[in-house]
């Protein structure tokens, strides 16, 4: 079995403070720019996304491909990303990531064609997938262990000040501009990340490892494609569906298969060893929880601001800045709290806070100002950020530094697939609960009863807060019409914040197996 060391080579001359680490502040800002690029990215599409289907002619199916193209991509490929990091280098990985971002966001901006700007999305996805992996690796290889959750916090205030960013960027953009400025914003922020990792970023790889395991890229795909698509579909399919079934099937049998190729051969694409360290996994199904509890019910806020209380894009995403911005101080004081308290206490702490303001978001009522909301997103971002934080530095951390890339894939890979999961699992529930409860406050509400098929359409779009009247009805009518759909869609909202409360609690007492991480040196990991 072979055992693998940390190679490193040697940077430009200034470019770092030590011979082994480079400049680790000027690391952080250099990651944390490229990072930003796709924060930035996939906030400020949502916004964009109305403008993009006037524009370009697209169907809802369409704009829905916009978004799950690129999520598709980003989650199949990111911890083989991982790997060719450890492989080649990551720093070199990084600057094509950085790249391939920039211009793809160009390209999106020049596209005339739905098909072309979705294509685009795709490839831009891919190169995402470069980023994040090796923007961890990179911070992981650049601080000592003492200052290592700091940088961390450190990094995810940026990320919170990119999501904070975003809405509100993104709705001037589109209201002065127009809609393809909200791609083209990336490219500067690509130009400066490049500069400054190109003479400030000290290149690290696994330099043992000589070849990539290609079976293992294929199948570790094809499970992530089957299980993402499936969970993409499922609310179109419907889960009982064959194909969603077909393709969770697929999933299972082809991640059977990588699993028992991962233990056949000698150059594994990710060592099962990996996962015999407790913490690893539990910090993965920490990231799934997290993500699935907060993507999954944030999503719904959106149609509740824009829907229900009739808000425009930008003045959601004011509504929302509470906890994106109070992210940006609460990451460090997570790190902070991580470096004395260890992660335990601090990630389950974090998750209990997350429940507290499930809870009062699924308290939310028609009258809700801009308080009500509020206090309950300050307390999501004290109780995230600490999971954010300590999830990474778990994972990342107890994983031996030359496998941090591979480590780096799977944190971020767990993230994208808990948001999806979370998105599906809960907009099915949602959906459903609405179509329960919609014929009674429908009723109530003194509207003549609806043929199967009308009321159908009715439920599909109170799934959305959207409650649309023929030209010409009565106002009076009108009203009746909104005041049922809201309800129900009130009701179906409550319900998916009280699962997404479960699920906090859940990973709370998940949180209870994790140890620190600790970062080691050149510690040998048996391959095969």
């Amino acid at each position: 079995m072979a055992q693998v060391k940390m190679v490193t080579t040697s940077p430009p001359s200034g470019a770092g403070t030590s011979s082994r680490q480079g400049h680790p502040w000027l690391t952080l800002l250099a990651v944390s720019l490229g990072v930003m690029m796709v924060m930035l990215d996939g906030t400020v599409v949502a916004i964009a996304n109305p403008v993009i289907g006037t524009e370009l002619k697209a169907s809802l199916a369409d704009l829905q491909w916009v978004t799950s193209g690129y999520l598709l991509a980003l989650a199949v490929f990111l911890i083989t990303a991982g790997k060719l990091g450890d492989l080649f280098g990551h720093k070199r990985i990084f600057m094509i990531g950085i790249v391939g971002f920039a211009a793809t966001s160009l390209a999106i901006g020049l596209s005339d064609s739905i098909t072309m700007l979705i294509a685009f999305r795709v490839l831009q996805g891919l190169f995402g997938a470069l980023l994040q992996p090796a923007a961890l690796a990179l911070l992981r290889a650049a601080f000592p262990a003492e200052k290592l959750n700091m940088a961390i916090g450190v990094w995810g205030a940026t990320i919170g000040l990119s999501s904070a960013a975003g809405p509100i960027v993104g709705g001037l953009l589109v209201e002065n501009v127009n809609w393809q400025s909200v791609f083209y914003i990336n490219v500067p922020v690509g130009v400066v990340a490049l500069l400054v990792g190109m003479f400030v970023i000290k290149e690290s790889r696994a330099g043992a490892l000589s070849r990539i395991d290609w079976l293992g890229v294929v199948l570790l795909s094809g499970a992530m494609f089957c299980m993402v698509w499936a969970i993409i579909k499922a609310p179109d399919y419907g889960w009982g569906d064959v194909k969603t079934i077909a393709f969770l099937a697929g999933a299972v049998v082809l991640g059977g298969v990588f699993v028992f190729w991962q233990t056949r051969t000698a150059e594994p694409l990710i060592p099962l060893s990996l996962f015999g360290n407790v913490s690893v996994g539990v910090g993965t199904l920490l990231m799934v929880l997290m993500a699935f509890s907060m993507f999954g019910a944030m999503f719904f806020l959106t149609f509740y601001f824009q829907g229900v209380h009739g808000l425009s894009p930008l003045d959601s995403g004011l509504r929302m800045l509470p906890m994106s911005a109070g992210m940006i101080v609460a990451s460090p004081l997570a790190g902070m709290a991580i470096s004395k308290l260890g992660p335990k206490v601090t990630i389950a702490t974090g998750m209990l806070i997350t429940a507290v303001a499930m809870f009062l978001l699924s308290r939310l009522d028609l009258a809700a100002g801009y308080v009500d909301s509020a206090i309950p997103f300050v307390l999501l971002a004290f109780g995230l950020s600490p999971v954010m934080v300590g999830a990474t530095e778990v994972i990342v951390g107890n994983a031996p530094e030359e496998l941090s890339g591979v480590a780096g894939g799977v944190q971020q890979s767990a993230m994208q697939v808990g948001g999806s999961m979370g998105t599906a699992v809960l907009g099915a529930i949602v959906a459903g609960r609405v179509a329960d409860v919609l014929p009674g406050h429908w009723a109530a509400a003194k509207l003549p009863p609806l043929p199967p098929e009308q009321m159908e359409l009715v439920e599909k779009g109170a799934a959305f807060a959207e409650a649309g009247a023929a030209p010409g009805t009565p106002e009076p009518v009108v009203r009746a019409i909104e005041s049922a759909v809201h309800l129900s869609f009130l009701d179906g909202m409550h319900l998916g914040f009280t699962v997404s409360t479960g699920v906090a609690v859940l990973a709370a007492l998940l949180a209870l197996f994790v140890r620190a991480g600790r970062k080691t040196e050149g510690a040998p990991i048996h391959m095969g």
